[in-house]
């Protein structure tokens, strides 16, 4: 895995604490952007549909984490979900630890 995506990826992962993969119009992406919000925790996010590169970046992804879907979440450089996974660890209280 190489070139300016990939690298793109790799640095933007490691550069904030909390960072999304997303789509504007996803739904999954939206579910997972609020267990944040209620906690006040800032993340980084990325809206795919936005730009130009978003594809490749998608394909970067797939290769990191096993699959291509938005949103990919990673807390502390390491990826941690999707949508339904984020709501889940909110619910039973893993994220909020995660994040501390």
């Amino acid at each position: 895995m190489s070139g300016q995506v990939a690298e793109f990826v790799k640095s933007a992962i490691a550069k904030d604490k909390v960072v999304i993969f997303s789509k504007t119009y996803c739904p999954y992406c939206t579910m997972a952007k609020e267990p944040f919000k209620k906690l006040n925790q800032e993340y980084a996010c990325y809206e795919l549909d936005k730009r130009n590169d978003g594809d490749e970046i998608q394909s970067v992804l797939g290769e990191l984490t096993g699959a291509r879907t938005v949103p990919r979440v990673f807390i502390n450089g390491n990826f941690v979900g999707g949508g339904t996974d984020i709501k889940k660890m909110f619910d039973d209280g893993r994220l909020a630890k995660m994040l501390a």
